[in-house]
């Protein structure tokens, strides 16, 4: 596969080696090579078969537009942009475009998010999360988060589910859900140890996600990888 690495921080930086180390031909730009979506333009993503953005909310945005208008397919593990995930997944239906989006690709979280279901289910617990990134995350809660509290009340809709931020040198990242009653404590905890969990799981999106038409959210169709 040809893939196209969007943003060269730590963790685009190391989904770019692990796509090498997958045998795909890879290429990566950081936000002044691809300043307002600049490059991505209909000629040059004609032979790229996805793109992989880790950049900002703001040039997410931008990117996922610009690829899906020209009919291509892009996987965002960027977050902080889903009040425009309506409009994004009815661009990439219109354009038979490709869209894969996720608040965090690790396998890991992935099992994180179906245990946070299970543990909702019981009755007479109150719920709360906690989660520590890097100092540079630009957005807190983390999006793991924000996911993890939105599984928590769609099952048990309307109850309280606090979230608790904490930015720390450089944490690749921990969750942690409790669950309290009276008489007990449960928890559930996911800590990464490295990036390299996310970008592994991005690089398998991607090809995963190649070749194919609509619009999914990484926890639909994970099973699949």
């Amino acid at each position: 596969m040809q893939i196209l690495v969007l943003g060269k921080g730590k963790t685009g930086s190391l989904v770019a080696e692990i796509a090498a180390q997958r045998g795909h031909t890879v290429r990566a730009l950081d936000i002044n090579e691809n300043e307002h979506a600049s490059a991505l333009t209909s000629a040059t993503l004609a032979d790229v078969d996805a793109v992989i953005d880790f950049t900002a909310p703001e040039a997410a945005v931008e990117n996922i537009t610009a690829v899906l208008s020209a009919g291509s397919r892009i996987v965002v593990g960027t977050t902080g942009w889903y009040a425009h995930l309506d409009e994004l997944k009815a661009l990439a239906h219109k354009t038979n475009g490709g869209l894969l989006y996720g608040t965090n690709f690790s396998i890991g979280v992935q099992k994180l998010f179906r245990l946070t279901a299970e543990l909702a289910r019981i009755e007479g617990y109150t719920f709360s999360i906690d989660e520590t990134h890097h100092v540079t995350k630009l957005d807190a809660p983390s999006g793991t988060a924000l996911t993890l509290k939105q599984i928590v009340q769609s099952v048990q809709p309307g109850v309280d589910v606090p979230v608790e931020a904490h930015r720390i040198a450089d944490a690749k990242g921990e969750h942690i859900v409790k669950a309290v009653s009276e008489v007990d404590e449960l928890e559930i905890r996911h800590n990464a140890f490295s990036r390299r969990g996310f970008a592994i799981g991005a690089v398998r999106a991607a090809e995963w996600l190649n070749g194919k038409q609509g619009a999914w959210e990484f926890r639909e169709i994970f099973d699949q990888l």
